[in-house]
């Protein structure tokens, strides 16, 4: 599996746009060779913006944001998560009301996580793409939540939870990919490698 990243990660030097340690691991995880660096683009979401347009919108801006900084050799691989219910991105929480407020508003309902993706070089965005997984919540308690919150791991998360840490307790289920609600969908990174190789 993951063939065209592992030949593009052979080809050219890679690099993660991103300080995210879940990202980091699922990249790990494919064996490649790769180094880390932080954009420092601004995640705010545009006045009238469609949320899925943002996501792939500031994966592009951070992957050139880094590149623009990087070796001329090195391919950077930017990404951005996001939470969305009823149209709204749901960002990554300010204080410890706003992570409980989140959670209570997702608790019980059905939500779509988005990550989107990018790679570029020293010159410009390569490619880009997004791909979408429908998460089902659990009805939760606020006493639940306020020690899920009181835990600390909400508070660097999109939607104020990790589904693969102690926040595994609020999902129901899911329709769609793993690997894209932790933040780094392999499918879909190894589709943009392929569509990268035929590039090069």
């Amino acid at each position: 599996m993951f063939e065209a990243v592992i030949s593009l990660a052979l080809s050219r030097p890679l690099v993660l746009g991103s300080r995210s340690p879940r990202r980091i691991q699922l990249l790990e995880e494919l064996g490649i060779s790769f180094r880390r660096a932080v954009s420092q683009v601004d995640e705010t979401q545009h006045p009238g913006e469609d949320p899925y347009t943002c996501a792939v919108r500031l994966a592009g801006e951070k992957a050139a944001d880094v590149a623009a900084h990087s070796s001329h050799g090195e391919l950077v691989i930017g990404g951005d998560t996001i939470v969305v219910l009823g149209g709204a991105i749901l960002g990554k929480p300010t204080d410890r009301s706003h992570a409980i407020e989140t959670l209570q508003t997702l608790s019980g309902k059905r939500h779509t996580v988005c990550t989107a993706l990018a790679l570029a070089d020293h010159t410009r965005v390569l490619c880009s793409g997004e791909e979408r997984t429908e998460v089902f919540f659990r009805p939760v308690t606020r006493v639940q939540i306020e020690a899920y919150v009181d835990g600390g791991e909400p508070m660097d998360k999109a939607g104020a939870y990790g589904i693969q840490g102690m926040g595994a307790f609020l999902v129901d289920r899911i329709e769609g990919n793993l690997d894209n609600v932790v933040g780094l969908p392999r499918t879909l990174l190894d589709s943009l490698a392929r569509d990268v190789l035929h590039l090069l």
